[in-house]
């Protein structure tokens, strides 16, 4: 990875994830309280998903959200100090945390309105697109779409992980 995009992409990943998360911890217990029955109507199938998420409170929302920020530190500090793979792991949660960023998109667009870390997800577009960008050119085709497989499967686990954290502590 060049000089710049360890600084531009990499130094700023954990700063962009408290920015995007923050807006998530403030607002999105009482936004879940306050749509919870209308979501469930117009997505009954997602029902489950939605009572899960009404019963995180914001203390365990910022416990699952603190679990996930050690994990892109330690992912950004292990670039840093040039570690074994350390490129394709950051890529991969790079990757995980952008894709992250279009499902709000996709969520408001469905909701047809505000939904938690919307504000922030289109703030931070152009930052994701470079990034995104900047990790096509510097992989092949097959292993960009395994490293955002790879991130994708593993942020799917360290969500679960990290709201049983949240509920529990």
């Amino acid at each position: 990875m060049s000089a710049l995009s360890v600084l531009y992409l990499v130094l700023s990943l954990p700063i962009v994830f408290i920015l995007h998360d923050a807006e998530e911890v403030i607002v999105q217990h009482r936004w879940m309280l306050a749509h919870r029955e209308s979501l469930a109507l117009r997505f009954p199938k997602l029902s489950p998903v939605i009572e899960h998420l009404s019963k995180i409170g914001t203390k365990a929302f910022a416990i699952a959200a603190t679990e996930e920020l050690i994990v892109i530190v330690i992912a950004t500090c292990y670039v840093l100090i040039d570690g074994i793979f350390s490129t394709q792991i950051w890529s991969a949660l790079f990757l995980a945390f952008s894709i992250h960023l279009f499902i709000h998109l996709g969520q408001a667009i469905l909701f047809r309105g505000y939904v938690p870390g919307i504000v922030t997800s289109l703030v931070l577009l152009p930052y994701s697109v470079y990034g995104i960008w900047s990790i096509w050119l510097t992989t092949n085709g097959m292993e960009f779409l395994l490293l955002a497989l790879c991130g994708i499967v593993f942020m799917i686990a360290n969500l679960k992980f990290a709201h049983w954290l949240g509920m529990n502590f």
